[in-house]
């Protein structure tokens, strides 16, 4: 890979996996609600989800799902249920579980979820599937390219996880300003739980159109 190819590939990483969607807004509010240490956590598990379909996708078992449109609407539509539990335990979790209010989760579970969020989003395996490809050599051989893969795969796990630790820093310094600003924490858990709730809602109609 030349040096215009890999700067290529590395702004494309920052722009594609940099953009918000529901990894990082899965970041952002476990840090707006849990703290710093909760959005770090979150930012590890999601990038552990991102290993698994690195390994699928240079193995070559990610083109399953993308040849099997049942299997895609399956994991669409329970990461999207998955979402919408989030969104009604917010609701149900109380007035101290709002923007800036710390609310105390136990990290374990916290990172188990985050890595649930990533895996039951297959639009992940997609984007390893059809991104990777570009950058192997033409013509390589089956193991060549399935090892190039994995060098890729690596890299844009280390980019997605600076980028990923970005989201949680910046939410936990805004959440910071709620507590210092002494904000009414009431009304959090209902901005927390329309969030989940509208992901959930855009991931299902996304796959039922």
């Amino acid at each position: 890979m030349g040096i215009g190819q890999a700067l290529g590939f590395v702004g494309a990483t920052v722009v594609l996996v940099g953009m918000p969607g529901p990894n990082n807004i899965y970041i952002s509010l476990r840090s707006l609600t849990q703290g710093r240490r909760a959005g770090v956590v979150s930012a590890f598990a999601i990038e552990t989800g991102s290993i698994v379909y690195i390994l699928l996708t240079a193995l070559g078992l990610a083109a399953v799902v993308q040849a099997s449109p049942v299997v895609f609407t399956a994991i669409s539509l329970a990461g999207a249920a998955y979402l919408a539990v989030l969104g009604i335990r917010s609701l149900r979790s109380g007035d101290a579980a709002g923007i800036g209010a710390v609310q105390v989760t136990s990290l374990g579970r916290i990172f188990r979820e985050g890595v649930l969020v990533n895996l039951l989003n297959p639009k992940a395996a997609l984007f390893f599937l059809a991104f990777l490809p570009q950058f192997t050599t033409r013509g390589a051989g089956t193991g060549q390219v399935r090892n190039e893969m994995l060098l890729l795969g690596l890299a844009v796990l280390v980019i997605g996880l600076l980028l990923d630790l970005t989201y949680a820093l910046g939410a936990d310094a805004l959440a910071r300003r709620f507590r210092t600003a002494g904000r009414r924490r009431g009304l959090g858990r209902y901005v927390v739980a329309g969030i989940y709730l509208t992901i959930a809602a855009v991931a299902a109609l996304s796959v039922l159109a």
